[in-house]
């Protein structure tokens, strides 16, 4: 699904940094090269079991799975909740109850971590219908989205979840991809995230009350929405605006240091890092 880390040949070969990938799930790998993998049950199927240690050890062989095709992150697992039965989504998430969810993440997360690798949980947070998803507004209360649509993403995170995936849409006016408050305060100083934080795949972000725009990165950075997801040679990533903002003062060469910092450390847990070092 895409690469990050080392995707230069200075990065890779001046500072060694290694390249970390990802691919798409979660029911089994996604696998465009032709290569074969296995399909899985789906979320919903596998909630329905109520079974943390049947979760767990399907995942540890999808973990297997992953070291043997050089994959160190997998897209899942999908933790929205079921609003409503239309969703299109559904199949992929657990449940309508965020407790169960964040017990059936947990499960899933610690499968692929037995075996070195990871998962990334998603889509953060508020994705509760498929129909016009880029641009639809989730206007939830404050106890709602702590009750409800947070906190099996905040279960998750508890457990050691390490890595994150935002959404398309916006939550209460803002996109997620460049909301500072949920991927701040809300998931790194509250519940002490520490993992890296990406946007879905070229996904819009804006400054509150002005309209989305795809080259709106500067927030993104502000928020410590790590990676902007995805280009394939970075020719798009020119024409963003974090050169502009950078230079007038809009954003701030340490906030995008440690946008490196948390994809640094990240990396350097993967097994394309161990790969590296052997």
């Amino acid at each position: 699904a895409s690469a990050y880390g080392g995707v230069s040949p200075r990065l890779k070969n001046y500072f060694g940094i290694a390249t970390a990938c990802c691919d798409d799930g979660p029911s089994g790998m996604r696998l465009d090269s032709g290569a074969k993998a296995f399909s899985l049950p789906n979320g919903t199927s596998l909630a329905c079991t109520f079974n943390r240690q049947l979760v767990k050890e399907l995942y540890s062989f999808t973990g297997l799975e992953m070291q043997s095709n050089k994959v160190d992150n997998l897209l899942g697992p999908g933790m929205n909740i079921h609003r409503h039965p239309l969703n299109g989504r559904n199949f992929e998430y657990f449940s309508e109850d965020p407790y169960l969810t964040g017990e059936m993440a947990t499960a899933m997360l610690q499968g692929l971590w037995s075996q070195g690798v990871t998962g990334t949980i998603k889509h953060f947070c508020g994705n509760n219908q498929e129909t016009n998803r880029r641009n639809h507004n989730s206007v939830i209360s404050e106890r709602a989205l702590r009750e409800i649509y947070l906190k099996g993403f905040e279960i998750a995170v508890a457990n050691g979840a390490d890595s994150v995936m935002t959404t398309y849409g916006l939550v209460n006016g803002v996109y997620t991809a460049g909301s500072y408050d949920l991927n701040t305060t809300i998931l790194r100083n509250e519940w002490g995230f520490r993992g890296i934080v990406m946007s879905d795949w070229w996904a819009d972000a804006n400054v509150e009350g002005e309209e989305p725009n795809v080259f709106c990165h500067a927030p993104m950075v502000m928020a410590q929405n790590d990676l902007f997801m995805v280009c394939d040679d970075a020719t798009d990533i020119e024409l963003d605006d974090v050169w502009s903002k950078l230079n007038s003062g809009g954003i701030f060469r340490c906030e995008l240091q440690r946008n490196a910092k948390n994809i640094l450390e990240f990396i350097l847990k993967s097994p394309a890092m161990l790969d590296r070092k052997s």
